[in-house]
């Protein structure tokens, strides 16, 4: 082996010899934030319980909300929507005179009825909607609505539901009803296992229940009577639920 030979050599194994101990520092450095990290954290995967609890409560409807439509059919589009539109205004002013009554129009629709390939007559259609907490001076407001002196409006859909102020408050006292079940779940799983105590490691909590109703539609016969009667109304409950799920750590 010649002198340049014995040279690279040494040269190379020069270099093995770095390299393995960068290796060596880095792994040192990496066991030493393993070690770190677990003594701060002991047994952070451990001993985990996953627990679920829900609280819920009957509340009574507050709120009323009810759909009325004028509609109009014929062959002169611009008269039938003259005619929906004069009804409309007409049910809004008598709608102002009720303040604890609140109205806004809904969907306007105009379309065409056809026989065969040709147009037989048009039909045009406004909504108005109605919501209160004042049950009896809207259901008042229906019945004049469905009976006016021209013109009047067909009750298509009438139903009872909790107002935002009433389902915040009803959730909130609900979550802590939940939390407290959760609680008291987690403390007889820490007796049953006989830890010294517990923590939680996370929670998750949702709701549930006591969407608004669906509009039912309203009888047919009291859509098409041209009494002033009032429709009965019955306003019921809705069932809201919180529910509380998550993982203690038993210690």
């Amino acid at each position: 082996m010649t002198r340049v030979q014995r040279r690279d050599e040494r040269e190379q194994q020069g270099c093995r010899t770095l390299l393995q101990l960068h290796l060596a520092l880095a792994l040192w450095l990496a066991l030493g934030c393993a070690a770190a990290q677990a003594q701060d954290h002991p047994a952070a995967l451990f001993n985990l319980v996953s627990l679920s609890a829900t609280a819920e409560r009957e509340v009574a409807n507050d709120t009323l909300t009810a759909v009325l439509t004028a509609q109009a059919e014929g062959n002169d589009p611009a008269a039938l929507a003259e005619k929906v539109n004069r009804t409309m205004r007409a049910a809004l002013t008598l709608a102002q005179h009720h303040g604890s009554v609140r109205a806004r129009t809904l969907n306007y629709q105009t379309w065409p009825t056809y026989d065969k390939a040709h147009i037989a007559r048009w039909n045009v259609r406004q909504e108005l909607r109605l919501e209160s907490s004042e049950f009896a001076a809207t259901a008042e407001l229906i019945g004049k609505l469905q009976s006016g002196p021209q013109e009047s409006l067909q009750l298509t859909g009438m139903s009872f539901g909790l107002s935002t102020a009433l389902r915040q408050q009803t959730e909130n006292a609900l979550i802590a009803e939940a939390l407290a079940a959760f609680h008291a779940r987690a403390a007889i799983v820490r007796d049953a296992e006989k830890a010294s105590r517990y923590r939680v490691k996370e929670l998750q909590i949702g709701g549930g229940g006591g969407l608004q109703p669906r509009l039912y539609a309203a009888p047919r016969a009291a859509m098409t009577a041209a009494s002033p009667t009032p429709p009965s109304v019955e306003p019921g409950a809705s069932t809201l639920q919180i529910s509380i799920s998550g993982t203690v750590q038993l210690e």
